[in-house]
């Protein structure tokens, strides 16, 4: 979902002046409109990590690449409307789902490209519990509240519908606010050595940071592993067929993404990521040549 500071993700081709996504003139050698905005899902730390990555390689390839935050109502809205061209950061079958019963006649599947993701309630590695239906009798433990993020993230919605009627954790305060909000309390219970529990999803850099276990979900409140798929514009394809394809094909395993995440978000304390990036893409350049082979 979600992710350090502000972060999950769209590639949206940006308006030339006075025109939308689609009207854009500034054309790549290739054929492609070359004028692209990355638009990032707020607190989406592995949106951020891609996108900077991709702005990194388009950019290094010739297209003019900017990068926009938003949530995701109105990324998927944008991205219904044509004002954006893809997003990189949509959770099926399960955080997304209704975003995708509204728009998904408006949008296009290019493909995915992790299939291992995960929403969880997390706590601390050495609370007393282990799964989701120990947690009501032991709220007291954490403070009889369980922290959150964003009020419209699909994680966030899932657990007010579905974990906390399922196991019964309707008497513990739900705190929703941001990912950086959640990050902030998860440092200082962990600093403090003081239980915690925590909406999280893998893949995140906190699982990295922080000495965690997901709570066991016997019931499947949260749902089985999610894929990230990218969504793209309607046309998109012909306006830029080359990286449509490059899109489409795009595949990144939890390895190279936690290695990614971590040295943005975990071994420096900045948000000038594009530096790092480059890094990174330095230590794993023939892997990076190969997304735009």
């Amino acid at each position: 979902m979600l992710v350090a500071g502000a972060a999950v993700v769209g590639l949206v081709f940006a308006a030339c002046a006075g025109g939308g996504a689609g009207t854009a003139t500034a054309t790549h050698e290739n054929g492609d409109k070359s004028d692209v905005t990355i638009a990032v899902f707020n607190g989406w730390d592995e949106n951020v990590a891609v996108s900077e990555l991709w702005k990194a390689v388009l950019e290094e390839k010739g297209y003019d690449v900017t990068l926009e935050y938003a949530d995701p109502a109105p990324a998927f809205t944008g991205l219904a409307s044509g004002d954006y061209d893809v997003n990189m950061d949509v959770w099926l079958p399960t955080t997304h789902k209704e975003y995708i019963k509204e728009y998904g006649d408006s949008i296009v599947e290019l493909g995915v490209w992790n299939d291992s993701a995960r929403n969880a309630i997390a706590v601390n590695a050495d609370a007393p519990i282990d799964s989701l239906d120990e947690l009501a009798e032991n709220a007291d433990l954490f403070g009889n509240r369980i922290v959150g993020i964003e009020p419209g993230a699909g994680l966030t919605g899932l657990t007010q519908d579905s974990v906390i009627p399922t196991y019964g954790l309707e008497g513990m305060e739900y705190l929703t606010s941001s990912t950086p909000a959640m990050l902030s309390e998860l440092t200082a219970a962990t600093k403090a050595g003081e239980n915690i529990a925590v909406t999280l999803w893998e893949p995140h850099w906190a699982y990295s940071e922080f000495p965690l276990k997901n709570l066991e979900d016997p019931e499947g409140a949260l749902g089985a592993a999610e894929n990230i798929t990218t969504y793209a514009r309607e046309g998109l394809d012909e306006d830029a067929p080359q990286l449509t394809e490059w899109l489409s094909e795009f595949k990144m395993d939890l390895d190279k993404l936690y290695s990614l995440e971590n040295k943005l978000f975990v071994e420096n304390d900045t948000d000038d990521y594009g530096p790092l990036v480059d890094e990174w893409i330095a230590d794993n350049q023939d892997w990076v040549d190969g997304l735009t082979d």
